[in-house]
């Protein structure tokens, strides 16, 4: 095991070395390739997903397919101009000069993915780090097996081997990897694993992209359309049965507004999944045992969620809930939840929901839902999260002219469209200048007329 990694990793570097990946041609081709290689196995894909998560077909196309194909749309295109030089002005002390600055690629990378969105969060990053120059080690969760095994079949198949590697394996695989020499490490998942993480790449020197996660809040205030929050509040907190790192993880809201909210979203959770999600196509399934248990052991022992409740530990099942009369030291609240489970808290007002929140770790996404203008100023200023939306979860997900990632407990750097590029180059500072005329001869010792 020990010397498969070794020798993977130093081939990414001979190839690296021997500018494999550099030329801009390579990088557009090795994206054409990714995109082929996407559209050509859509149902490979989507039925490897739902082997692995029970997820839907059309939320695999949605929410994985589409993001990757539209991020090698975006960035493909743009890698000539966004590595131009960058001309800047020089002091006046300095002239005659020029300077500038360039994005070369910084080496090898190790992308680590996790289970929740294979496809997605194993190929952005990569698309990224491909269009910057670099070559990719993929290392794949072991708890989306089915398609972590047919990412390593296509990689092999469609890209440059010479500038690609996959490596299959659980904790040993990635300890063993983590002892390697890279040049960026990229890694998405939970805060106790990005610990370990940059622990490791410390050792070394090694720049991270922790993209991590946490408890994203909602705020709905009396002057939000009720309708329009409880749908949009249910499609990001149930999609791929709540296991989306930015899905909307709990409700604050005033008082007289609990159980309307609730009742609201439990209304359209019925319309998207029916009377019994249990049977629906359009629902997703936990994805192990572990998790299952975790995520029973969060539901009220007394059976009194507002809505939901239900579980079925064979089947990996449960059912979309909503909790109501939930203490801030429940269990529910200590975690991210990363599951079909919805607290709703009350709060007096906009003010007390800016203080609950920013008593707790920053969240990777914050989302509020109202009418006032004052209200949204109050939580752009006065709060700190990865990303904020006005009256829309999962929204900046969605595209890539935008960064994505966290700050503080959530994450460190982001990704996604020139971000991305930017975040897997190494910006460097270029001078010139002439040596005739010998101006910088009045900066040269012994000093005399010294200027304060």
């Amino acid at each position: 095991m020990s010397e498969t990694c070794e020798q993977k990793v130093q081939q990414l570097h001979c190839s690296f070395d021997a500018g494999v990946s550099r030329p801009f041609a390579w990088r557009r081709e090795q994206l054409r390739r990714m995109k082929r290689m996407v559209s050509a196995h859509r149902r490979d894909i989507e039925h490897a997903v739902y082997l692995d998560l029970g997820k839907p077909a059309a939320e695999t196309a949605l929410m994985e397919i589409k993001l990757v194909l539209d991020e090698i749309k975006f960035v493909e295109p743009r890698i000539g101009r966004w590595s131009r030089r960058q001309h800047t002005a020089m002091p006046l002390l300095m002239q005659p000069a020029r300077s500038w600055t360039v994005a070369e690629p910084k080496g090898v990378v190790l992308v680590i993915s996790p289970w929740n969105y294979p496809l997605m969060l194993s190929l952005e990053p990569m698309v990224d780090a491909i269009a910057a120059g670099n070559c990719v080690c993929l290392k794949p969760s072991e708890l989306s097996p089915n398609t972590s095994a047919l990412l390593e079949r296509l990689i092999s198949q469609y890209l440059d081997p010479r500038a690609f590697a996959v490596v299959q394996g659980a904790v040993p695989e990635t300890t063993e990897l983590l002892k390697q020499p890279f040049d960026h490490i990229f890694y998405t998942g939970n805060g106790k694993v990005g610990s370990i993480v940059m622990e490791a790449a410390a050792k070394q020197l090694t720049p991270v992209t922790l993209e991590l996660g946490g408890k994203s809040p909602v705020f709905v205030d009396a002057s939000a359309n009720l309708n329009v929050a409880a749908g949009r509040i249910a499609w990001g907190r149930f999609t791929n049965a709540g296991q989306t790192c930015v899905a909307p993880d709990y409700v604050l809201t005033t008082p007289e507004l609990v159980e309307p909210l609730a009742e609201k979203i439990a209304t359209f959770t019925q319309k998207f999944f029916g009377d019994n999600p249990a049977e629906s196509a359009s629902y997703g399934r936990i994805v192990n045992t572990k998790q299952f248990d975790r995520l029973a052991g969060l539901l009220p022992t007394n059976g009194k969620a507002f809505s939901g409740g239900e579980t079925n530990r064979k089947h990996l099942y449960i059912a979309p809930t909503i909790l109501t009369n939930v203490d801030p030291n429940d269990p529910v609240m200590q975690e991210e939840i990363f599951g079909p489970i919805l607290p709703i808290l009350a709060v007096d007002n906009a003010t007390e929901a800016v203080a609950f929140i920013n008593k707790r770790p920053k969240p990777l996404a914050l989302y509020v839902f109202t009418r006032s203008k004052a209200t949204r100023l109050l939580f752009e200023r006065h709060t700190s999260s990865g990303a904020l939306g006005f009256n829309l979860p999962l929204g900046h997900l969605l595209s890539s002219r935008l960064p994505f990632g966290g700050v503080g407990a959530s994450g460190m750097g982001s990704y996604h469209g020139k971000t991305g590029f930017l975040e897997f180059s190494h910006i460097k500072t270029v001078t010139s200048k002439p040596t005739f005329p010998d101006t910088l001869r009045i900066a040269y010792p012994p000093y005399r007329n010294i200027v304060r």
